[in-house]
């Protein structure tokens, strides 16, 4: 699998939240990672080249992240 092909990062829930962001622009520099506080209201856009990064009060991931 090339690196442009992988979409979510069911790997990185649980880490600190700039943990997965770093192994996320590794694994696809191409697209922008942004990190958004859960509850935090979003736009629900689709954009192949964002992948948000959502975390919990610990600073935790705490949802999969995924590209959109």
């Amino acid at each position: 699998m090339s690196h442009h092909s992988k979409t979510s990062w069911p790997e990185v829930k649980g880490l600190p939240a700039e943990v997965a962001k770093d192994k996320i622009q590794d694994d696809r520099p191409d697209v922008e990672v942004i990190l958004v506080p859960v509850g935090s209201a979003v736009t629900d856009d689709f954009n192949t080249k964002r992948v948000r990064v959502f975390f919990n009060k610990a600073g935790n991931v705490a949802e999969v992240p995924k590209i959109g």
